[in-house]
């Protein structure tokens, strides 16, 4: 438990000590934001792209397979999220952490062999300081074992269409056959922002763990830009020597939610700048166009054979669409794909169908239309006076 005391000292020591001003400088003033061909010049590999719709905004060699770094974690957090909204585990749950887990090297909480420590303080220690040691302990509660939960993600990441990446370790420490790329690095940002609560850790700049103990351990988040970048909340910084300074990062405004990814930076000062840069481009240049609010009326589709002679549909979430700052609202066009009858029973949530919004000829987003109630099939003696009700009608 020494240890603990010394990091948690050392830690107030340098708060005590170090100026404001010494973490501000890493993240510029917010000024004219550059064209898209100047963002990242210094990454080796970049992308930047709207959360909602998945449309990518700028890409530099985004499909180059690189070691990501500590940026592996999003996908050790990804799967826990899973995990906690398939009731599968609570954040209440004790993880106990293996003699492997605690000899985990480089960022780390500290965890001592045998130490038990609740999901919630787990995320906290992996997502602010990204604790190595707490990923492996959280990977043995979901896998069994490491190379288990190691399954586990390469089974999540082909799922999710990351065609450039392969997993060997839930942490990100150098090993063998460990790549992605910074465009599957945002395909699991985007998935992991499915689950809201996930900023609460990743947005937080600093918290405490043991805080009931007589040593509690500071934690201060290892991204920067959730403390001085307006609307930043998220998600994960990474640094080796080989894969050098990386960042996926999330920031919000105005119901504009973006991701940029940048990797092999080669320093901290310069990852944040050119990520800030890509948030101030996005957020100068694009908007959400919304098409329909939660509740707007879509259509309307027969249902045969149902207690209902017909279905209304509407919206279940906001249908929005990016587009650029200046547009013409009136170049989108929506179309309704739907049949024009269905069969019951029908379940909440089946899809009926599709809606399809295009720029001029182009597809640029399509939603599933679900139904937003169920329906019955009808008994004969329904059936029979509807259909007497109609013929006399």
């Amino acid at each position: 438990m020494k240890k603990l005391w010394a990091a948690s000292l050392a830690a107030a020591v340098l708060a005590a000590v170090i100026p404001l001003s010494a973490f501000a400088e890493e993240t510029p003033k917010n000024g004219t934001p550059p064209s898209a061909a100047e963002l990242a010049p210094n990454a080796r590999s970049a992308v930047l792209l709207d959360a909602d719709t998945g449309t990518v905004i700028y890409e530099k060699n985004s499909h180059d397979k690189l070691p990501p770094a500590s940026i592996t974690k999003i996908m050790t957090m990804l799967l826990t999220m899973e995990a906690l909204h398939d009731g599968k585990l609570k954040l209440t749950d004790k993880v106990r952490t293996s003699e492997y887990a605690a000899s985990m090297g480089g960022s780390q909480i500290f965890l001592e062999p045998g130490e038990e420590m609740t999901v919630d303080d787990m995320l906290k220690g992996i997502a602010m300081a990204s604790g190595n040691d707490a990923s492996v302990a959280m990977a043995e509660k979901l896998g069994g074992n490491e190379q288990g939960f190691v399954q586990l993600m390469n089974e999540k990441a082909a799922e999710l269409g990351m065609k450039d990446t392969h997993f060997s370790n839930p942490n990100g420490l150098p090993v063998n056959n460990h790549y992605t790329s910074a465009y599957d690095i945002a395909l699991m940002s985007r998935e992991l922002l499915r689950y809201p609560q996930i900023t609460k850790y990743t947005g937080a700049y600093q918290d405490y763990l043991r805080k009931d103990s007589e040593k509690p351990f500071w934690l201060v988040n290892t991204n920067k830009l959730v403390r001085f970048y307006p609307g930043a909340d998220g998600l994960k910084t990474g640094y080796t020597s080989e894969a050098k300074f990386c960042l996926s990062a999330t920031a919000k405004r105005e119901g504009l939610r973006t991701i940029a990814v940048v990797l092999g930076e080669p320093n901290t000062k310069t990852r944040n700048s050119e990520v800030s840069a890509m948030f101030d481009y996005a957020f100068s240049q694009y908007m959400m166009k919304s098409i329909y609010k939660p509740g707007d009326y879509l259509g309307k589709v027969k249902v045969e054979k149902g207690t209902m002679p017909e279905l209304v549909l509407t919206a279940d979430q906001p249908y929005s669409v990016l587009m650029k700052k200046g547009g013409k609202a009136d170049e989108f066009r929506k179309e309704l794909q739907i049949p024009a009858e269905i069969k019951a029973p029908v379940k909440a949530g089946d899809v009926i169908g599709k809606l399809v919004i295009y720029q001029g000829n182009t597809k640029v987003k399509e939603f599933e239309v679900k139904s937003p109630i169920q329906i019955e099939k009808a008994g004969w003696w329904k059936l029979f006076k509807r259909t007497t009700s109609n013929l006399f009608s």
